[in-house]
């Protein structure tokens, strides 16, 4: 004992009220350093139930002893089995009352039984009884009961809610983890096992690679249809990049300088290829996704349920459960006060439906979570290939009315990123997903054409031939036996929608952008009419100008939609002209605009390009009247307007600021600039922002600045094909004149009218050329 408790182990006198803190001390100290006892339950027996009195230990290191000397190979593990479900049932109350407590607030020190259980090496034991099989040297392996093993589990995971220690000690153990997913071969231990990895898989360092999971393609293949649902929860893990805390390596320079470093394929790069070779999982997932609620309930449908709530520890499902009950209670109540009427009321018949509803959206969310992943990932080709194939997005539309938006549901909570976690409801986390993943769908791919039906590919084809221009190659390549069945695309039933959501509501934002994404890359006239049509560009300046509406994040989408919506449309700038018909209007609509150039540069970028073309067309009747009578356009003619915004774009972006998300200011400040280039007008605009700085007693800081913007631009842009390609498409400006006017802004001559340094008078002169360097 000298080992553990040094030479004043025996603790006796004064000492004694100190016995049991340095005994957890060294305790503590021997499980970290190695030396000393390996578990505490090696300690005499005596000794621990003796400790256990002053202690309050509640008996747990005496049982855990007791579970050790049951469990080996050769001994009868049930006993060691009701020692476990002793020991476990001291363990949930802890856990119960965490899933019960606000998680924030709680403190490790009020779980005593689990931090005790840790202590005395109750998890290392576990993790070796259910090795035993595959650590044995015997040729006879033993069995362990289906269960030992869900109750070892379940304990494990217990522990794991309570304590991020005892996680994160599993997830060091790589052997540990890989053995878990040989356990989810059993369907009986499926779903502790699941669960176990989640949280394991949550706190680990290094991203499991699935390509060293053994026979990983037969395992993911024996899933039936509930398994491979929850096994998604696990992958959406394994294939995410995981997010970065800090706000700084958002920038586009610290990215840029990441991939330099990390050149090949992330982990998560290499598990998404590994998922999309297991033969039939593309399928699979799109069947989950769009199959009927009907068609996912069998007979063992209420077994499934209580195993899925478990597994769930999530008693915001619990609520909406409730919540459901308590509507359609109202409901019936309203319609009759007769008590035997009440007595056979659809809520006892229906509740089970709407159980059966929040069980199968609860699958679709991390189905469609997985699919909006790899459509992102570098297979998106690939990926898009397959998910027209196997008929997503027709499912998808199929399921819209009678579940995807069966009816509204409150959303006014913070808009979420992709891989932030969201305590959101079951329906509203459905709805984000759909919306999500249409976004990605669509988003610079001809296969957005899917999204609508037959009918509506005639309506483009209509409105091509009657504006006599071709129509766009990818809609005449369309497979018209994968388009969307019905009466309506998914497109328009999202248009439909998107009409009758508050103004506020976070899933306005996910709407828009899902539009928006159908709209992106090289404009389509036919497109903009579709939607012009049904009324969008109305219900957008209603929620801008109209609606109160304050989030930024909302109107920054709306924003964006609208500048695809409008560019380069002439009868879009006269639909806006008729709605905003007063000055107070339009008033309000510049002052959201200028409130934040970051949200709506998008727009203003349209705006500029638009009025550019409109001024060469000066031949055509119709256009040259809106240019006289629109609004928006007069004030986007006045050089002073333009100048104003120039000066704004490049003075809330520096090359350490930029980011996804902003750098488009730069872009948009580059394509002024581009234009007035084209009319032999750069010098005075580059003389204007000269002009601006001395006004503002700022003498070189814009120019410096926009010179600095435009090296990064460069490296930026010039090895990346689909972001040049983007900004291509978008401008209908080749992006060999891109290069070429930043390349005449950048030059060095001193005596070019076209050069920055030409307008820096030499005193302060601050280009820093080793701001880039690595």
């Amino acid at each position: 004992m000298a080992t553990l408790l040094g030479s004043e182990s025996p603790c006796t006198g004064g000492k004694r009220r100190n016995c049991n803190s340095n005994f957890v001390t060294k305790l503590t100290a021997s499980k970290i350093t190695g030396h000393g006892f390996s578990r505490g339950t090696q300690l005499p027996r005596g000794l621990l139930q003796e400790k256990d009195k002053q202690a309050k230990w509640q008996g747990i290191p005496t049982l855990l002893q007791k579970l050790y000397e049951s469990s080996h190979p050769n001994s009868d593990l049930s006993n060691a089995h009701s020692f476990l479900k002793v020991l476990s049932s001291q363990l949930s109350m802890e856990a119960m009352s965490f899933v019960t407590e606000d998680r924030k607030t709680v403190q490790e020190s009020n779980f005593p039984n689990t931090c005790n259980f840790d202590l005395f090496g109750g998890v290392n034991l576990l993790v070796e009884i259910l090795m035993m099989p595959t650590l044995t040297m015997q040729k006879k392996k033993p069995k362990l009961n289906d269960d030992l093993v869900k109750d070892c589990l379940s304990v494990l995971y217990n522990c794991c809610i309570c304590t991020e220690r005892v996680t994160k000690s599993l997830a060091a153990r790589d052997d540990f983890v890989l053995f878990l997913f040989t356990l989810m071969t059993n369907k009986k231990t499926f779903l502790q096992t699941a669960t176990l990895i989640e949280d394991i898989l949550g706190v680990k360092k290094e991203m499991i690679q699935l390509d060293g999971i053994p026979n990983l393609s037969s395992l993911v293949q024996s899933f039936d249809q509930q398994q491979l649902a929850n096994f998604c929860r696990i992958l959406s893990v394994t294939i995410s990049e995981p997010d970065v805390g800090n706000d700084d390596k958002h920038t586009l320079l610290a990215k840029n300088a990441q991939q330099k470093r990390n050149a090949s394929p992330s982990r998560a790069e290499v598990n998404q290829v590994t998922l999309l070779n297991i033969p039939g999982f593309i399928e699979r997932l799109c069947k989950l996704a769009t199959r009927k609620v009907s068609e996912a309930t069998g007979a063992n449908f209420l077994q499934e349920l209580e195993d899925w709530y478990t597994w769930l520890d999530n008693a915001l499902v619990l609520d909406a459960l409730m919540q459901m009950a308590s509507e359609e209670a109202e409901q019936s109540s309203t319609e009759s006060s007769d008590e035997s009427s009440l007595a056979n009321s659809p809520l006892r018949h229906r509740l089970p439906q709407s159980m059966k509803m929040v069980h199968e959206i609860m699958y679709k969310v991390e189905v469609l979570y997985v699919l909006c992943v790899l459509l992102m990932g570098r297979q998106r080709n690939q990926v898009h290939k397959m998910l027209a194939e196997f008929r997503l997005i027709p499912g998808l539309n199929n399921l819209f009315d009678k579940l995807i938006w069966r009816k509204y549901t409150a959303s006014n909570h913070v808009v979420h990123g992709q891989n932030e976690n969201c305590d959101c409801s079951p329906e509203i986390s459905f709805k984000i997903q759909f919306l999500r993943l249409l976004q990605s769908f669509s988003d610079h791919h001809e296969n957005k054409y899917l999204l609508l039906n037959s009918q509506e590919l005639n309506e483009l084809s209509a409105i091509s031939m009657k504006a006599n221009i071709p129509e766009v190659e990818a809609l005449v390549n369309t497979d018209r036996s994968l388009v969307c069945d019905g009466k309506k695309g998914l497109l328009t039933r999202l248009l439909t929608v998107m009409k009758r959501e508050p103004p506020d509501s976070s899933f306005r934002f996910w709407q828009a952008r899902a539009v928006e994404s159908f709209l992106r890359g090289a404009t389509s006239y036919a497109d903009q009419m579709f939607l012009l049509k049904r009324g969008l560009l109305e219900h957008i300046l209603f929620c801008i100008i109209d609606s109160g509406c304050t989030s930024r994040d909302v109107l920054q989408s709306y924003f964006d939609l609208l500048g695809e919506l409008m560019k380069f449309n002439i009868d879009a700038f006269k639909r806006f002209n008729k709605y905003v018909n007063t000055p107070e209007k339009f008033q309000t609509f510049l002052t959201q605009i200028n409130s934040s150039l970051v949200d709506s540069n998008m727009l203003v970028r349209c705006i500029v390009l638009s009025l550019d073309r409109f001024e060469s067309q000066t031949e055509d009747v119709k256009v040259v009247e809106v240019l006289s009578e629109c609004c928006l356009l007069s004030y986007m003619a006045r050089v002073e307007n333009r100048l104003s915004f120039l000066f704004r774009l490049i003075n809330i972006i520096n090359v350490q600021t930029l980011t996804q998300e902003n750098v488009s200011c730069l872009n948009t400040s580059l394509v002024i600039l581009m234009l007035s280039r084209r009319k032999a007008k750069l010098p005075f605009y580059l003389n204007a922002l000269r002009e601006k700085e001395y006004a503002e007693k700022y003498p070189g800081c814009l120019l410096n600045n926009f010179h600095n913007l435009l090296r990064f631009w460069q490296r930026h842009y010039l090895n990346k094909d689909k972001d040049s390609t983007c900004l291509e498409n978008s401008s209908c400006i080749p992006f060999s004149y891109w290069k070429e006017t930043v390349s005449v802004l950048l030059g060095l001559d001193r005596t070019s009218l076209c050069a920055i340094a030409s307008y820096i008078d030499e005193p302060f002169m601050d280009l820093d050329r080793d701001l880039l360097e690595d």
